[in-house]
């Protein structure tokens, strides 16, 4: 009976310390560094790991062979034409005189932010935009100067697409528009409403002159490519189509539901 409990015994001392050095093993990794002997696929290179997320930027997009030949127009027009233009401009315009007509044309935009807010019913947005109209045009001098984001009134961006998805009107298919970039039916749609309400109601007798005075238009133009900081092929990816449009719509859906 002796041998049986002593064998016995040794078992379960054995087991006991190989699972003591089992427990202390554990105990010394922590499971601290989980990436410490995991590897990694060396021909899993960057074009590769932004081809298997395609999926996750999908957006409905029917028109996407169109769409992505205006995008290489507007990319070669950018690059050919539009900066060029823009850098002469910056050039020749001192920063004080670009400040005042980014300042000038910013102005005549609360114009459709104001009818915009008021469409969606946003009280102490259309009062802030309204505030901003008064102060800007008066103290700021027909707009020049921007007093009022000093006095803690920043400017609101709402126009009729906002609207229109802000009473549940679907975006529609994406849309890659001529020199104007990303953006879909809805907000194309909402496009031409701003651009006709900012017509009819004629702030500071703008609309009415550039219509004998293009070269206003041209300005205005010019000064909106220059105080947007995107380049096409600065994110410096074969797939920079589908991100912008991800960006946009995803963009486009939060400014809808602020």
């Amino acid at each position: 009976m002796v041998k049986p409990l002593a064998t016995t015994l040794l078992v379960t001392l054995l087991l006991s310390s190989g699972l003591t050095q089992a427990e202390h093993h554990v105990d010394e990794d922590g499971f601290k560094q989980p990436l410490l002997n995991l590897q990694f696929n060396p021909g899993l290179d960057q074009r590769e790991f932004e081809r298997s997320t395609l999926g996750a930027l999908a957006v409905y997009d029917p028109l996407e062979s169109w769409n992505r030949r205006v995008y290489h127009f507007n990319y070669r027009f950018d690059q050919w034409v539009f900066l060029p233009i823009v850098d002469g401009y910056r050039y020749v315009t001192p920063t004080v005189v670009q400040h005042g007509v980014s300042n000038f044309f910013s102005n005549l935009g609360d114009v459709p932010n104001l009818l915009n807010s008021l469409l969606q019913l946003k009280a102490k947005r259309s009062m802030e935009t309204t505030a901003r109209l008064l102060l800007n045009t008066t103290v700021g001098v027909a707009g020049l100067w921007d007093p009022a984001s000093r006095m803690g009134l920043p400017k609101q961006r709402e126009d009729f697409g906002q609207t229109l998805g802000f009473y549940g009107t679907p975006a529609g298919p994406y849309l890659m528009l001529p020199l104007l970039g990303p953006s879909n039916l809805r907000d194309t749609g909402g496009l031409v409403v701003d651009l006709s309400a900012k017509s009819q109601v004629n702030w500071l007798n703008v609309a009415e002159t550039s219509r004998s005075h293009p070269e206003i238009f041209l300005l205005e133009t010019v000064d909106q490519r220059s105080t947007v900081n995107f380049r096409y092929g600065q994110l410096n990816s074969p797939f920079e189509y589908e991100k912008i449009r991800y960006f946009y719509s995803e963009s486009r859906k939060l400014m809808i539901a602020e």
